[in-house]
C-alpha cells in the first residue's frame, strides 16, 4: 500500500506505456516486501529538465530514462560514472541533496547475461551496428579485456563510434562475414530481426563461424530472432536479448530502493508472459 513512507522511482521517456520497467520493479518491490513504487513518466521532448528537477524536489530517489531522452540525460548530470561517460548516455538516474547522478546499466547488464548463459566476456567480439546500444556494450567489454570490432551499414557511423571509445577497429559492413571465424563473441545490436523480420542469410553466414562461437541479440520483443534460430542449428551457443533487460535493471534497483535483487525464473517468465 502506498503510503507517507513509500520510495517513489520511475522511468521517463516518450512515448513510455510499452515499458517493461514498472513491472518488473514493482514485481521486485513485491517479492522483497519493499514499500516502493515505480511509475511510467511520459515526458514529451523538450520537457526532461523540468521533468528531472520537478520529480528530485518531490521526493523522487531517481528515474530510468529511455528513447528519446538518453542523450539530453546524460548532458543534464550533474555527476556521471565513468561507465556512463565511456558509453556516451545514462540510463539511470539517483537523485541526492538536489543533484542528478547518472549512470549507464545497458554494458554492464549485457556483460551479466552473457555471464548468466555462461558465456565469458573475452577474446574478440564483432558488434554489429553502431547506435546508442553498440556503444554502451562495446565500453562495456572493453573493459573486460575483449578486442572489439564494429561494422555498420554506413562506414562512418562505425568509424565515429571507435573514435568516441579510443578503441577498436571497424570492419566494412561487406566485409564481416569474413572474419567470423576469427571472433569469440557475435552481437547483434541493430534492429534485424526485430517483430521477427530479417531476410539475412544467417545459415550461410554463420557456415563461417568456429564451432565455439557464442551468439547474442539484444532484440527482444522476437525472444528467438532468425540469427539466434540459425546459430542453434549451426550448433553455437546464444544469448537473448530479455536477460539485458532484466540484469540492465538491477543497478537502479538497487540505487533507489537498497537491494540488489536475483535475475530468477519467476522474473523472467513475468516479462516472457508480456510478450506473448
Amino acid at each position: 500500500m502506498i503510503n507517507g513512507k513509500t520510495v517513489l522511482a520511475g522511468v521517463i521517456g516518450w512515448p513510455v506505456a510499452h515499458s517493461r520497467s514498472p513491472m518488473l520493479h514493482n514485481h521486485w518491490c513485491k517479492v522483497h516486501q519493499i514499500n516502493g513504487a515505480y511509475v511510467p513518466l511520459p515526458v514529451a521532448p523538450g520537457q526532461l529538465e523540468v521533468a528531472l528537477r520537478g520529480l528530485a524536489a518531490a521526493g523522487f530517489r531517481g528515474v530510468n530514462v529511455t528513447i528519446p531522452h538518453k542523450e539530453e540525460a546524460f548532458r543534464l548530470c550533474d555527476e556521471l560514472t565513468m561507465t556512463a561517460k565511456r558509453a556516451g548516455a545514462a540510463n539511470t538516474l539517483r537523485f541526492e541533496d538536489g543533484r542528478i547522478l547518472g549512470d549507464c546499466t545497458d554494458g554492464t547488464g549485457f556483460c551479466d547475461n552473457l555471464r548468466a548463459h555462461a558465456v565469458s566476456p573475452s577474446g574478440s567480439v564483432l558488434i554489429l551496428g553502431a547506435g546508442g546500444a553498440a556503444r554502451a556494450i562495446a565500453a562495456a567489454l572493453q573493459d573486460c579485456g575483449c578486442d572489439v570490432f564494429i561494422t555498420n551499414r554506413t562506414t562512418a557511423r562505425a568509424e565515429a563510434l571507435v573514435s568516441a571509445l579510443g578503441a577498436g577497429a571497424v570492419l566494412p559492413w561487406a566485409d564481416w562475414p569474413a572474419r567470423l571465424g576469427e571472433m569469440q563473441i557475435l552481437i547483434n545490436a541493430t534492429s534485424l530481426g526485430m517483430g521477427g523480420y530479417d531476410e539475412t542469410d544467417w545459415p550461410s553466414i554463420l557456415q563461417q563461424a568456429q564451432l565455439g562461437l557464442s551468439v547474442a541479440d539484444i532484440v527482444y520483443t522476437s525472444l528467438q530472432t532468425p540469427l539466434l534460430r540459425a546459430a542453434q542449428q549451426r550448433g553455437l551457443r546464444t544469448v537473448e536479448g530479455l536477460g539485458m533487460l532484466l540484469y540492465q535493471a538491477r543497478a537502479g534497483f538497487h540505487a533507489w530502493f537498497g537491494l540488489w535483487p536475483e535475475v530468477d525464473k519467476q522474473s523472467f517468465d513475468l516479462l516472457m508472459a508480456d510478450l506473448t
